[in-house]
């Protein structure tokens, strides 16, 4: 027996079950509610102009993707949502989506990989097991999707990051040794620099003018990007204010030895080049250098055969 279709109507009844309950679980409408909003006036004329000048479909699909996010919201563990938030800051994407926009994305990714993973397991002719199996495989590698992406982003960031520390830090001892305090030096900083290290640098300011202390901007701004290096120069300015160094002078070792981290970590990386070389290789270059050279010889052995035959 072909179970697969016995599968898909269950999940289409079941689906259908769902819909009805919901809707007829919704609650009378308010005719007097629903003339109040409408006669609401204190809607931004901007407002009411970006909706006008957005596609048709979008502002049909916009109510909707509204109501699935409050939805997935509710649905989220708390301390879930928390985690995501803070790797989706970490990798830089927090102004870009929300968790529950994410968790959206995510949801959408798996339905495509279970779409396709049934149309392909129906076109192949595969039994009910194998129908399944590809399924389930191929919704699990579209579910994986965004979680590889937020994690290249974050790993392209923080390699971003480590690269222009040294950098950054050379920018701010020289504008605090010339006399500028640490907030001016971090303005300057941003005036030359537009890169995640100093926009971070900027955010961090923010805060100290809005009246958080400087100790606690810095520990915040540690938090939002999560390198080694980002906490050791934390960790030097914190003790640094607490000791009344001179951060002028804390700064310029700061940055001396992030240069010397910075030459060590490129010399690593060069260093493990011929170990990622080495799949490529065998799996492309060699097998066209052997044709190349073997092809004329093989050939030539094959013709002598032949004509010794005949």
């Amino acid at each position: 027996m072909n179970l697969l279709p016995i599968a898909l109507g269950a999940l289409l009844g079941i689906s259908g079950i769902a819909v009805l309950v919901r809707a007829t679980a919704r609650p009378l409408v308010d005719v007097d509610a629903v003339l109040g909003e409408l006669d609401r006036t204190d809607v931004p004329v901007d407002e009411l102009t970006e909706r006008m000048e957005m596609p048709l479909l979008a502002r049909l699909l916009q109510p909707v993707g509204t109501r699935a996010l409050g939805l997935v919201k509710s649905l989220l563990p708390s301390n879930y949502q928390e985690r995501l938030r803070r790797k989706l800051i970490v990798a830089g994407l927090h102004e870009r989506m929300t968790p529950e926009e994410f968790i959206a994305i995510q949801v959408v990714t798996l339905a495509g990989g279970v779409l396709f993973g049934l149309v392909l397991g129906l076109a192949a002719g595969w039994s009910s097991t194998g129908s399944v199996r590809s399924v389930v495989i191929f919704g699990a590698l579209g579910g994986l999707v965004p979680v590889q992406i937020l994690q290249k982003s974050r790993e392209k960031r923080q390699v971003q990051i480590r690269k222009d520390l040294p950098d950054i830090l050379d920018l701010l001892a020289i504008s605090v040794e010339a006399g500028v305090g640490l907030e001016g030096a971090i303005e300057v900083v941003g005036q030359n620099f537009d890169t995640p290290l100093a926009h971070e640098l900027g955010r961090m300011l923010r805060e100290m003018e809005l009246g958080v202390a400087r100790r606690t901007a810095l520990q915040n701004m540690k938090a939002r990007i999560e390198v080694p290096d980002v906490s050791n120069f934390v960790l030097s300015l914190v003790q640094a204010d607490a000791l009344g160094m001179p951060i002028g002078r804390v700064l310029r070792a700061q940055a001396h030895e992030m240069r010397l981290k910075r030459r060590q970590w490129a010399r690593e990386r060069a260093g493990k080049l011929p170990v990622k070389i080495i799949f490529p290789l065998v799996m492309f270059i060699l097998p066209a250098l052997f044709v190349i050279v073997l092809g004329p010889a093989v050939m030539s052995i094959s013709h002598q055969i032949l004509h010794h035959g005949h």
